[in-house]
């Protein structure tokens, strides 16, 4: 139990605490915290608390505008992190429980900040998960009798994605509208 309210309905418990890039326009800075109930637990406020074998000399991951550095610290840091963030943020635990002005630094309002990409995306690589999705893709490239490639119920299919399509959700995306012929019939080249 955490001594941060959390609502018995909310998504962000002490047990689910996940990472995002936010700012406010306090401090219009992208950088990296944790939900927990309504609030956003600023990491980059409480980076010196970071102290365990994996992260003491890695603090600085957690002063970033992006998780790039902290996700390439693996597995060990990431388990240190979590087991960090749930002790401080429990109610059992002094150290951010009772120091007010480190609460007034470190807890943000969701409602006060802005969410950003939380990584720089360089490359990736999707894959045709659902045979739903196969079918829609494959019958705008080769129809309907064709839809589904003989291979594709036997090994994944993937495909290169283009980063710039990689987006924080809510962004307002401008959809290709593909080509049309003009209303005057002509073909133009």
């Amino acid at each position: 139990m955490s001594f941060v309210e959390v609502t018995p309905n909310s998504h962000f418990p002490i047990q689910n605490l996940p990472y995002g890039i936010f700012s406010t326009p306090n401090e219009p800075h992208p950088r990296i915290g944790v939900a927990i109930g309504n609030y956003i637990l600023d990491l980059s406020k409480i980076a010196h608390l970071f102290t365990g074998p994996q992260l003491s000399s890695n603090q600085d991951a957690f002063k970033s505008e992006t998780l790039n550095k902290f996700m390439s610290l693996g597995r060990p840091a990431w388990k240190e992190a979590r087991e960090m963030l749930q002790s401080i943020l429990s109610a059992d635990q002094a150290i951010l429980r009772d120091d007010a002005e480190l609460q007034a630094k470190c807890l943000v309002l969701q409602s006060d900040a802005v969410m950003h990409l939380p990584a720089t995306i360089g490359s990736y690589t999707d894959f045709y998960s659902s045979i739903e999705h196969a079918r829609n893709v494959g019958t705008m490239f080769r129809g309907a009798e064709n839809a589904l490639m003989p291979n594709w119920l036997h090994l994944p299919v993937g495909y290169h994605g283009r980063a710039s399509s990689v987006v924080v959700s809510g962004t307002p995306i401008r959809r290709p509208r593909g080509q049309t012929k003009p209303s005057d019939g002509m073909c133009h080249n």
